[in-house]
Order: C-alpha cells, then structure tokens, then sequence
C-alpha cells in the first residue's frame, strides 16, 4: 500500500521506515530540510538501536523516499500524522499547532475516500475536530496511537504489544478499518491484540497508559523518600510487592524520576484537559505524581552537595549519564541532565558523559564540560553521579574506578549499581531509599 507520514521527527522516522521494512511504499515528509536531507542519504537524525539498519535497506528495496513537499503526499492511500505535540509555553497544555498544520496542508492533496491516520499523543476531542476537517473532502480520520518504547521503537512498531483503532461508525469506520488491517497485517497475523473504539478511547488510551506508568515510578520514589527516613530499603520493598500479580515489578525501579518527551508533558496535559472538560478533580493526583518527580532529581543534587560537607564549589563531580533513559539520545526534560545543570549552578567542577547524549545535552547546555570517555570523565573525581543507568555504567569496575578517583562517594541515582560490592571496594555508597 502507498502510505505517506507527515512529520519525520522520532515517532514518524521510525514509522515511515519500519512501515517501509513490512514491504510497503512509504513517502515520509518534514518541513525540516536538514532532517529530510539526513535521512534520504539513509542517516537516521537521533540514535535509536536498529533504525539505521531498516532506513538502509528500506531506501534500498526503493520503497522508502522522503520529502519536504506536501504535494508528494498525493497518490498515497493513506496518511499518517506523526507530528509533535508539545506543551505549550507556560502551560500544562499540549500546543496542537503542528497538528493543526499537518492536516490543513494535507486537505488540498487528500482524494476522496483517503484515510487520514492520527499516531500523535493528543487531548480526547481532537480527533473529532480533525474528522470534521478531512471529511469536506471526502477523505474520513481514524486515531491509532503509538506505544512506543525509545531503545525499542523498532520492536514496538513492527511487533506491537497491541493496536488500537479509533474510527468513526458506520461505513467509513469499517473501511478504516479495512484499510488498517492491511497496513499491520503482519502484527495480526501474531496475533497481535486489537481494539477497536471509537476517537475518544482511542485517544485516552495513550495518555492514561502514560499517565499509569508515570503513576507508578511516582509511588515508588514516594515510597523512596518515606525510607529515606525510616531506614527502609526501598529496593527490597519494591521486590517484595512486586511479587503480586495484581501489581507486578515492572516500573517499581525508584530513583531520579522519569523524563523525555513523553510522560512529563503528557500527565500535564491530561490534567489540563481532565480542566476544561470540568473534571480536572479526576486526575488532580497527577500534579503529585509530576511534583514527586520532580522533588528526586533535586534529591540527587542534595545528596551530592551533602557528601561535599555543603561546599561544591570547585569540587569535581563526574556526572554519568545525560540521556533520559539508556539506549537513547534524547534530552528533553531529562532528570540526568537537570541533575548536571544543577550541581553546575551550585558552583560544581561538573564533567559530564553520555555515550551518546553529548551533543545535543551542548547545544541545550553548552555552559558545562563534556568528556570524551567516561574514563576521563571519573579522573581526579571527587564524587561520581550515575543518572542513567547505561548498561556501560552498571558494568564499572569499583577498584578501577577508585584508582582514576580522587574521593571515594558514589551516588546512585538509578539504584542500578550493586552496592555491596562497590562498599566493599571501599566506597561510600549513597542510593536513592537504600540504606
């Protein structure tokens, strides 16, 4: 089938060329020339394991194509809306600008009976409105949020864990349907689950998910901070309930909280939607969720400025990791490079490394020191700070990482290290809820 995707940022790359890579004819387009030039010559714009090697062989089977033209989205059948919807300056609100735009450059390249596919996180009502809009043409909308996974968008897109299809009722809805089988019959014929649902559901299904997961770590790291002062371990006690099926271990890892460009900016907009249907009392838990989260970063930083007696000024404190989460190049509303930004405003000698969120970590912050191996990075430091828990990190040799250090603190702000044996390699190990 010929699918174009409007928007080739992180969810429309990795959807125009998985898309591409299930066998078929994908045209992908951005405003952004630099991308679209990026990615034409098979280079993927952000790291993300296993894009380049689908980009590659997509744009060699001649399936794959991109663009910066609107009029290149005419021909295809269907059309995809993978543009970002971030929240708006000073507001909890997500800014449907880019949405806005998308569809009403699409409508004059629309033929009757096209489908336009929404994947964009958006707020529960935005589908209809949209609907509205590409029906005077004769083209009909239906809603099919992304569960994407960064470090695993690839997996998730080709393989996914569910799909959900809002449509509308009727005849148009069924055709979209249709249509959509089609597009994932090879997650179908796994066995892949399915909903089927109306515009609504199908909206809230993406930000409640996110809202959950956010919930979750939330309650684990307010669990952290009621160790903190008990002398509990709340790494243990995330074991010991976890073991119960109705709430499983999965997302109970306390720490320096969540980030990137999802689940902060989604529970807040959720919030501020839950508002102005009248209903902001129903999800009014999210603003603890998101102020817990937020509260841990500034934890870390605490904790660093206590094993430094109150005096970070000058002192050296090699800072690993940048990235929200492993695996991934993404900075946007990291804790790990809030946590670095932090300590370098309190006068820190901060030296930080990422093995591969530097650059865009210097072009957000170019006021603080990047080093080129995380060897550097520890050498003649006073205190070592993990904030991403990249698998290089976790696999550190304490006694080596001694003989390169000049203070002996370590600060866990992922609980991923193993901390009886970097105290037994005579360190002083500072988790976040551990003893």
């Amino acid at each position: 089938m010929k699918i174009s995707v409007i928007g080739c940022g992180y969810l429309g790359a990795v959807h125009a060329a998985s898309m591409a890579e299930l066998g078929h004819e994908v045209v992908g387009i951005d405003v952004d020339a630099a991308k679209i030039e990026m990615l034409s010559a098979g280079r993927a714009p952000f790291y993300e394991p296993g894009l380049p090697e689908i980009l590659t062989s997509a744009r060699e089977s001649g399936r794959l194509t991109f663009s910066t033209k609107m009029a290149d989205a005419a021909g295809a059948v269907v059309h995809f809306i993978a543009v970002g919807t971030p929240q708006k300056k000073g507001e909890y609100a997500a800014d449907l600008t880019y949405v806005n735009g998308a569809v009403d450059a699409l409508i004059p390249f629309l033929a009757e009976g096209d489908l336009v596919v929404g994947k964009s996180t958006v707020p529960v009502g935005t589908a209809a409105a949209l609907a509205a809009r590409v029906e005077t043409v004769g083209a009909s909308l239906a809603w099919n949020p992304e569960f994407l996974r960064e470090g695993f968008a690839v997996q998730d897109t080709i393989s996914p864990d569910r799909l959900v299809y809002g449509v509308a009722a009727g005849e148009p809805g069924e055709r979209a349907r249709a249509l959509l089988d089609e597009i994932y019959a090879k997650a179908l014929s796994e066995d892949t689950p399915l909903v089927v649902t109306d515009y609504a559901t199908a909206e809230l299904v993406k930000v409640a998910a996110n809202a959950f997961l956010a919930t979750k770590i939330s309650f684990i790291n307010a669990m952290a901070e009621i160790a903190e002062v008990s002398g509990a371990d709340v790494t243990q006690l995330a074991d010991a309930i976890g073991h119960d099926a109705r709430i499983g271990r999965r997302f109970l890892n306390a720490g320096v909280g969540f980030g990137g460009g999802c689940l902060p900016k989604d529970i807040r907009a959720f919030s501020a939607r839950a508002e102005e249907l009248g209903r902001g009392e129903s999800v009014a838990f999210l603003k603890e969720v998101d102020a817990i989260n937020l509260r841990r970063r500034q934890r870390v930083v605490d904790l660093v400025i206590e094993t430094l007696c109150g005096q970070p000024f000058q002192k050296k404190v090699a800072v690993l990791g940048l990235a929200f989460k492993p695996d991934s190049d993404d900075v946007r509303d990291s804790p790990a490079l809030d946590v670095a930004v932090q300590l370098h405003g309190r006068g820190a000698d901060v030296l930080a490394y990422d093995p591969e969120a530097m650059a865009n970590s210097a072009r957000l912050h170019p006021q603080l020191n990047f080093a080129d191996s995380v060897e550097v990075a520890l050498q003649d430091a006073d205190v070592v700070v993990v904030v991403t828990e990249w698998k290089e990190f976790r696999a550190l040799d304490p006694a080596r990482v001694a003989e390169l250090t000049r203070g002996t603190v370590v600060v866990d702000g992922r609980n991923c290290l193993d901390a009886v044996a970097w105290r037994e390699a005579g360190w002083t190990y500072k988790g976040m809820g551990r003893p």
